[in-house]
């Protein structure tokens, strides 16, 4: 192994020698902790929920990954990107096992035009709305909204994309993505695409992002190397486990509306934001999960409304509170039952203080209460992003690590 380092660094100093305008960069973090959670049903567990897999959502993934850039002269650049998640207490991959399951692409940026690129990658929700959500700062994935069912905190990434991030235009950004279904006379089968936009003057931070996906049992929620792809996911006709939304997995169609704001007062900065999701077309006939009488019909909705405030009491120490509110409306099975109408209140604090540039201390802890009937038609539990779905209505899991960035 230190040979191959030692062969990929030489190779590196070689390349940049060779082109003093281009770089190739070894980066990442390794986020470990001790980690305490309650009320876990533990017949519900899954490989990326269980106690042991929960150690991985600290304040970052633990990734590692390839980022390089190549100047062609004339403002145009050739870039890439190849980043892994893993589990630092196993060595083990995330995102269902893939080399590279974080991202993977590689395209062409101009300084004047923007930039496209080609591969796995992330949405525009994620893109634009995730910088600004509590989860996404110093919350950790736990603060992340129940199931991330928004995908606003990426819990799930996009196959065979084509994107455009825009050049800053005095400080408007804007962007949008293409994921082909790749189906053969299929065209719209499995396809996703998403919109999104930010501007940032000053105190002031806005953001917007619209998403959609086509077959998201198959082409979104299995995050995995058949996404966008032909085939649908094995086991249960469905990777989704979370009884937040797992009973809407029928769904033709998946879709995310959501807007963001952040102001900054001196030291303090307070957010807000806002999602609409909705699993359209439930009693489709999607492909991997069998229908029945008991299948939810018509379309299931979540509102979510979400609350920050973070303090920088100096450079080095920062502390943060957030709440958000979840509620879904109800549907009906074929038979009659009804299924969603839950409600999903959660508090989140964290404190992270910095020791280097590099390396950080930090303490977390999330609260869920959840309330109603969740999508399964079941009396509704706690659903902490990340964990095991807890055995009644409440739930909390606390926090305390050492992050270290390379």
């Amino acid at each position: 192994m230190k040979k191959s380092f030692l062969a990929l660094a030489s190779l590196s100093a070689f390349t940049v020698a060779a082109h003093a305008q281009s770089s190739v960069t070894i980066y990442g973090i390794i986020d470990e902790a001790f980690v305490a959670t309650s009320n876990a049903d533990l017949s519900r567990a899954t490989a990326t929920t269980a106690a042991v897999g929960a150690r991985r959502f600290g304040l970052n993934g633990t990734r590692w990954g390839f980022k390089g850039m190549e100047d062609l002269g004339g403002g145009l650049k050739a870039v890439f990107v190849l980043e892994n998640g893993f589990n630092p207490n196993t060595g083990g991959a995330s995102q269902g096992g893939l080399e590279f399951g974080r991202q993977a692409f590689a395209g062409l940026s101009s300084d004047r035009y923007g930039t496209v690129t080609l591969g796995r990658q992330y949405d525009s929700v994620v893109d634009y709305i995730g910088p600004l959500i509590f989860g996404d700062q110093i919350g950790s994935s736990f603060s992340a909204h129940p199931a991330d069912l928004d995908n606003s905190n990426n819990a799930q990434r996009v196959n065979n994309a084509v994107k455009y991030t825009s050049a800053n235009y005095n400080g408007l950004t804007f962007g949008g993505l293409y994921s082909f279904g790749g189906v053969a006379g299929q065209f719209s089968r499995n396809q996703i695409y998403s919109l999104g936009a930010h501007y940032g003057n000053g105190p002031v931070n806005l953001a917007t992002a619209y998403l959609h996906v086509k077959d998201p049992n198959t082409s979104f929620f299995s995050n995995s190397a058949l996404s966008s792809g032909i085939g649908a996911p094995a086991a249960g006709g469905t990777s989704i486990t979370s009884p937040v939304y797992s009973g809407y997995m029928s769904a033709n169609s998946y879709q995310v509306i959501s807007a963001a704001g952040a102001y900054t007062v001196g030291p303090v900065v307070l957010g807000l934001v806002y999602a609409n999701t909705q699993f359209q077309n439930l009693d489709s006939g999607q492909s991997g999960v069998t229908l029945s009488a008991a299948t939810p019909v018509g379309t299931a909705t979540f509102n979510t409304v979400e609350a920050t405030a973070t303090y920088h009491l100096t450079p080095a120490l920062s502390a943060g509170v957030d709440y958000s509110f979840t509620k879904s409306n109800t549907v009906t099975t074929a038979k009659g039952a009804a299924a969603g109408g839950a409600r999903y209140n959660q508090f989140a604090a964290s404190v992270d203080y910095a020791l280097s540039k590099r390396t950080d201390v930090y303490a977390l802890a999330s609260y869920q209460v959840a309330s109603g009937t969740d999508s399964t038609g079941q009396a509704a539990v706690a659903s902490i992003n990340g964990l095991t779905p807890s055995s009644n209505g409440r739930q909390a899991v606390t926090r305390i690590g050492l992050r270290v960035k390379f």
